[in-house]
C-alpha cells in the first residue's frame, strides 16, 4: 500500500504517545476462577448506540505469559480517532493467573463473543468486527479464526467468535515442533496452530513482520500468504528489513510504530471500514 498520505497525517496521533493514554471505560466481561477479565474501550467522537461503527480487539503480546492490554493503546487511539471502537481486552495470563496457553485462546473468543452478543448497545457493526495483535496476541487474533477447540465451556457458542478482518504483527501462529512456543502446547499443538487450522472463507489479513525476527522465520509468514491465497482469501504481508521481533511497538528503538500504523490504517480504508484521510 502507499504510505504518503496516510504517514502525513499519523503525526497527531503518535505526538498523543507522550502523553498518558487512557480508555474511555474499562468494562467487565468475563469471570473466571482466576479473576475478572475486563474490556478496555476506546470510543470514536458522537459514538452512540444507534451508531453501527466497525471495531477492533486488540490482544496484547508477552509468550501467554506476562503483559498488558496497554500494550495497543496507542494503536487503538489513533483508530477511535479515525471513527473505530477499539478495544483492548484481557485475558488470562501464567505470570498472573497460573493458567496454561488454551486459557487464553478461550478468553480471546470469549472476548470476541461478548462483544459480537453487544454490538447494537455498543455502536458496532457485527460485521464489522477485527481482531488485532502481536507476537503471542498475533496467534490469539488469528486463533478467534480459525481455532474449533478452546472454546469455554458453558459460553453460548452460537454467537461467532470469527472475526472480519485481521490484524497481525508478528504474530508467532505456527506452533509445530518448528515453531514458536511448542514446548508449551506439544500436547494439543495440532488444534492449536493457526497456520496448520487454514481453511477457505478466513478473514482478509495483513501480516507485518521483521525480517531479523529471532522467533519467526520469514518463511513462515510466507507460507501462511500462499495458504491463504491458493485458498482465496486475501492476504498481504508487509516485510520490514532488519528489524526484530516487537519492532512496531512505539517504545522500541528504531521502531516502525508509524509505518505499520499507517499501513494498518490503509488497510482499514481498502475495506471500507475507515473513509481516506484527507490530504
Amino acid at each position: 500500500m502507499k504510505l504518503m498520505v496516510t504517514l502525513l497525517l499519523l503525526s497527531t496521533a503518535f505526538s498523543a504517545l507522550a502523553d498518558p493514554l487512557k480508555p474511555n471505560n474499562i468494562v467487565p466481561f468475563k469471570e473466571t476462577p482466576q479473576g475478572e477479565l475486563r474490556l478496555h474501550f476506546f470510543n470514536p467522537a458522537g459514538l452512540n448506540k444507534n451508531n453501527k461503527r466497525p471495531a477492533i480487539i486488540f490482544y496484547f503480546g508477552g509468550g501467554w505469559h506476562s503483559g498488558s492490554p496497554s500494550q495497543f493503546y496507542p494503536q487503538a487511539k489513533h483508530l477511535a480517532d479515525r471513527g473505530m471502537v477499539a478495544i483492548c481486552a484481557e485475558y488470562r495470563i501464567k505470570k498472573t493467573h497460573s493458567t496454561d496457553p488454551r486459557a487464553c485462546v478461550m478468553d480471546a473468543k470469549s472476548a470476541m463473543r461478548w462483544v459480537r452478543q453487544r454490538a447494537k448497545n455498543l455502536g458496532i457493526d457485527p460485521n464489522r468486527i477485527a481482531a488485532g495483535g502481536g507476537s503471542a496476541g498475533g496467534h490469539l487474533a488469528a486463533a478467534t479464526a480459525t481455532l474449533s477447540w478452546f472454546d469455554e465451556p458453558g459460553e453460548d457458542s452460537s454467537v461467532s467468535c470469527v472475526p472480519n478482518a485481521l490484524v497481525l504483527f508478528n504474530p508467532v501462529y505456527d506452533n509445530s515442533e518448528n515453531g514458536y512456543g511448542h514446548d508449551r502446547v506439544s500436547k494439543y499443538w495440532k488444534e492449536f496452530s493457526p497456520l496448520h487450522k487454514l481453511k477457505p472463507g478466513m478473514p482478509p489479513t495483513i501480516v507485518f513482520l521483521g525480517t531479523n525476527d529471532n522467533l519467526i522465520p520469514v518463511e513462515t509468514a510466507e507460507k501462511f500468504q500462499k495458504i491463504m491465497k491458493d485458498n482465496g482469501d486475501r492476504s498481504e504481508l508487509v516485510l520490514y528489513k532488519d528489524m526484530p521481533h516487537g519492532f512496531f511497538n512505539p517504545d522500541k528503538e528504531n521502531n516502525r510504530y508509524k509505518e505499520t500504523l499507517a499501513e494498518t490504517d490503509a488497510f482499514l480504508v481498502s475495506l471500507k471500514w475507515l473513509k481516506p484521510q484527507k490530504k
